[in-house]
């Protein structure tokens, strides 16, 4: 993430004064407090995503507050969803409290007064979302703050998710990122109405969600010359009638979107000056392709030249 704010090469007497500006600069108006004195540190990476936002912060041990006189001061209106990923963090709000650990993630609203308690230092990735996201997913989070998730199948594929976008953020095009932060927040909402209880969704958001199961299936199967609708309909449960189905939404069949898909990883990698040394078969064969001769084809068809010519335009420069 390219936005960066750290106390290093501050002052060793001006580090904690420092990292309350950056953090209230950052977030959403908070005040911090910790005992190390000239001796902490920390540090915030930050990147866009369409609407959210997503932040690194790596610090030392520190107890956070939102407080009434700040919400007044303020008018951000945020769903931060913090995920773990190393050490433990403590969050407090609407009466509730949990522990964060690594590989789970809780939420907090910044309209209402919380705590973040870090007795050790800690590692959190967070995911800053407009609370207008949630609400028209879900109604209301009152009900799902403080509490802590991960530990289900649906849980984890969420974190996963999540986690996996705001490492790659500030690589995204523009229109890229906004339709995956919209990606990220169906598939949140899925899990909180999940914790709700709730016995139906939005479609669109049901769908969102089994469309990001199908595209992670075929990203994950890329490589299996064998990789066919039929197996992937299977493998989740659905008809390959529904799967075609779902990929229209999207203007794109099965079979068109794997081909694409594929020539997306060969492309990346014959630009490659660390994949200079691989053979073009090889690397065509590697994602899928058995057929070297349709390989050429379909790539100068999508990219206007061939495999060979794309390779040396690209390690030319």
């Amino acid at each position: 993430m390219p936005i960066q704010f750290t106390t290093d090469g501050s002052p060793a007497y001006r580090r904690l004064a420092l990292w309350q500006d950056i953090v209230c600069d950052v977030f959403v108006g908070l005040d911090c407090k910790s005992d190390l004195g000239s001796a902490f540190r920390g540090s915030v990476t930050q990147a866009s995503l369409g609407k959210a936002v997503c932040s690194e912060v790596r610090s030392d041990r520190q107890h956070v507050f939102r407080t009434p006189s700040r919400i007044a001061r303020s008018d951000q209106d945020f769903v931060l969803i913090a995920l773990g990923h190393r050490g433990d963090g403590g969050v407090v709000q609407d009466g509730r409290e949990t522990v964060i650990h690594p590989g789970e993630f809780a939420l907090y609203d910044t309209t209402r007064p919380y705590e973040l308690k870090f007795n050790d230092p800690f590692a959190q990735t967070i995911f800053k979302v407009p609370r207008e996201m949630l609400q028209r997913r879900l109604g209301g989070t009152e009900r799902l703050t403080a509490l802590s998730f991960g530990t289900e199948a649906l849980e984890r594929l969420a974190y996963d998710f999540i986690f996996r976008l705001c490492q790659s953020a500030d690589r995204l095009a523009s229109d890229n990122a906004a339709a995956l932060s919209e990606q990220a927040v169906d598939l949140l909402a899925m899990v909180l109405s999940e914790r709700l209880g709730k016995t139906t969704l939005p479609s669109s958001t049901h769908r969102s969600a089994l469309i990001y199961r199908l595209k992670a299936h075929v990203r994950a199967h890329l490589a299996d010359p064998d990789l066919s609708l039929s197996e992937t309909a299977a493998a989740l449960g659905m008809s390959p009638r529904y799967v075609n189905d779902l990929l229209a939404d999207e203007e794109t069949s099965f079979q068109r979107y794997v081909l694409a898909e594929r020539l997306a990883q060969c492309r990346r990698d014959l630009a490659s000056p660390v994949l200079a040394h691989r053979h073009i078969s090889e690397i065509a064969f590697a994602w899928g392709f058995n057929d070297l001769s349709h390989f050429g084809r379909v790539f100068r068809e999508h990219f206007g030249m061939s495999p060979r010519d794309f390779r040396h335009s690209q390690l030319r420069h």
